[in-house]
């Protein structure tokens, strides 16, 4: 870098850092240690709730960011990822199912209008179902509206300081993940505190390493195989959220990118491929990086996980390491932000999107 070079990405960096977003972003390994022992106990409790309660199903809800924590958390058994925008918009898809469902949801404020169509939808035609609600307030609707039954519920309430200031959702995001994944994965809290720690060190590095200061491109693709796949999705929302969508962004899996979604990339365009932690997969996701490098070579490719450019150990879960990974795009979307001169805690400044979503007009179902 020139001396006027470094002169830019200084103002920059001191521009970013000065905001609430930054702060957040920088205190979530802090938050995921000190929750990590609070945690434990209350996730053993709704474990033998979950056991006695046996749900045939279990869909892990959210609207937005909130949805990708589903995403991320989804397996081929039980656990099902179901947006709740897409149960208020289409509940005739989901509420005549025979069985025994726990909804999950998850919820920033607890008080979206989708948050609280679902609950409605829920309240009036199943309320035979379980709930579990994953949320930041203790006082939004998800953690104190009562169910009317004969279906039960339960609330797991975060710290407070995961209730974001900002407009883009990061410790919410992260540790709710965090959360979910020790109350239905059984991963345990303990380890929770390595993460964190993992973590402390990924956020000290990120900031001058040069895949990440580099200037803010036109284009920025994240891809992620399995798991990473929801992360990939979440790491392009917070670019294109907090560039006010002048940083267009895309997100697939490494092998999907190759049908169709790769003739985006053009030389405005940065490349960014989560290393899965499974060796056989990450191959996949090196070959697809390789191939882009080879194909686009004015278009900067960026591995990140074991091994990469951006390299972590990480637990070895991709799920629960799908949260170093969004660290990464974290950053990058406040320097990018802050490069374009927008207020990064509320790039839209209160027009258009907002940092909670409310007005939508919520429709009664006949059933």
């Amino acid at each position: 870098m020139t001396p006027a070079t470094d002169n830019v990405t200084d103002t920059v960096t001191d521009t970013a850092t000065d905001t609430a977003t930054w702060r957040e972003i920088m205190a979530q390994p802090d938050i995921w240690a000190g929750w990590a022992p609070k945690l434990a106990p209350q996730a053993q409790e709704i474990r033998r709730w979950i056991d006695t309660r046996r749900p045939d199903a279990i869909w892990l809800s959210g609207a937005g960011t909130s949805a990708f924590v589903g995403d991320i958390l989804a397996d081929a058994g039980a656990l099902v990822p179901v947006a709740t925008t897409d149960i208020v918009a289409c509940p005739q898809d989901y509420l005549d199912r025979a069985g025994h469902v726990l909804s999950v949801q998850f919820g920033r404020s607890g008080d979206s209008s989708e948050s609280v169509g679902l609950m409605d939808l829920l309240d009036a035609h199943r309320p035979d179902f379980d709930r579990l609600h994953i949320t930041c307030n203790p006082r939004g609707a998800l953690a104190t509206r009562p169910h009317p039954g004969p279906g039960q519920t339960r609330v797991l309430a975060l710290p407070e300081a995961t209730h974001d200031s900002g407009f883009a959702m990061t410790s919410s995001f992260t540790t709710m993940l965090l959360s979910a994944g020790v109350c239905l994965t059984g991963f345990p809290a303990d380890r929770l505190t390595g993460l964190a720690e993992e973590a402390r060190d990924l956020l000290a590095r990120l900031p001058r390493l040069p895949a990440i200061a580099a200037p803010r491109p036109g284009r920025a693709v994240f891809l992620g195989s399995g798991a990473l796949k929801g992360a990939a999705r979440e790491a392009a929302l917070k670019v294109l959220e907090l560039t006010a969508g002048r940083t267009v962004t895309q997100w697939d899996s490494p092998l999907g990118y190759r049908h169709g979604p790769k003739a985006a990339v053009d030389d405005t365009t940065r490349v960014h491929v989560l290393l899965h932690p499974d060796a056989g997969t990450r191959r996949y996701d090196l070959d697809v990086a390789s191939e882009i490098a080879r194909q686009f070579p004015d278009t900067p490719v960026t591995t990140l996980g074991p091994g990469g450019d951006i390299g972590f150990d990480g637990t070895g879960d991709a799920r629960m390491d799908a949260v170093l990974h969004v660290l990464a795009a974290q950053v990058l979307s406040v320097l990018w932000s802050a490069e374009l001169g927008l207020p990064v805690d509320d790039p839209f400044r209160g027009r258009n999107l907002s940092r909670v979503v409310s007005g939508v007009t919520l429709y009664d179902y006949a059933g």
